[in-house]
């Protein structure tokens, strides 16, 4: 037993003096141009409103902490029907790029989406998918593993026969893509669960529901399976070359990362409370 003892510090000792600190030179990589044009029109208000931001920013090293903003572009949509263009900028200088005039995107008309930067042109195509409204969204009482979860009962019909397919937001950069393959056509619930490190109770969240296309449906859950919930958004951080529905048409090697989107929206706000 006494040797026993006298080997543990030695072999201690001696793992101890073999650590190294090693320094891995990772590569740098050409900024690409990141456009998050995820187009929201609230039908079921009155009136209806849109938020139609288009926000621009480009990709950075993987270790670097910050996301650098565009504010030198010129960006435009322009109605396919009739050639009109609405225009915007980005007043703030933030990278975030409002129309100047209203703009609430309407059915069955094809959307071009143009932003011009650094010399070269990018483009891509969208038409407003429809969806349905939310039924109801309650706070429930079940947990998951932990028992520190908080739920929420989501309640809703789905919009027809065909085939479609939804995106949840839950707030706090939280996501779920959902399609209708098992309740196509008919009322259809289902959980949701906070994690404890997910939300502060007391607090009020607003829960949106998107109709979305089968295309950014399959992009979307990519996208977030890459960069993780709850780690500022799946936009902030693009750890691949994901390729969405934008073109460069001035240079294809110098492709885009991001997405146009037009989607109604839903949403519903309550106030979520403690357990007792």
């Amino acid at each position: 037993m006494k040797k026993i003892f006298i080997l543990i510090p030695v072999l201690f000792l001696f793992f101890t003096g073999c650590e190294k600190v090693v320094d891995i030179d990772v590569p740098s990589i050409t900024p690409k141009l990141i456009i998050d044009a995820a187009f929201e029109v609230y039908f079921d208000e009155t009136p209806v409103t849109a938020n139609t931001t288009v926000k621009l920013k480009l990709s950075a090293d993987y270790f670097d902490e910050t996301i650098p903003v565009v504010t030198d572009a010129i960006v435009f949509v322009t109605n396919l029907s009739n050639n009109t263009i609405i225009n915007f900028s980005d007043a703030d200088a933030d990278g975030s790029y409002e129309p100047v005039t209203t703009f609430i995107p309407i059915d069955a008309i094809e959307y071009e989406l143009t932003v011009i930067h650094d010399n070269e042109t990018y483009k891509g195509k969208a038409t407003k998918v429809k969806s349905t409204p939310l039924t109801s969204v309650v706070q429930g009482d079940e947990t998951l593993f932990s028992g520190e979860e908080t739920e929420l009962r989501v309640n809703f019909t789905d919009l027809g026969p065909e085939e479609n397919f939804y995106l949840f937001d839950f707030t706090n950069n939280l996501f779920t893509s959902i399609d209708d393959r098992f309740f196509n056509d008919a009322p259809y619930n289902f959980s949701f669960f906070y994690g404890e490190d997910e939300i502060n109770l007391p607090t009020a969240v607003t829960v949106k529901m998107s109709g979305i296309s089968r295309a950014y449906f399959t992009y979307f859950r990519i996208l977030v399976g890459q960069s993780g919930q709850n780690s500022g958004g799946p936009f902030e951080t693009v750890p691949s070359s994901l390729l969405g529905n934008m073109i460069n048409t001035t240079d294809d090697d110098n492709f885009p990362l991001g997405y146009f989107h037009i989607a109604e929206t839903d949403t519903f706000t309550l106030f979520l409370v403690e357990k007792e």
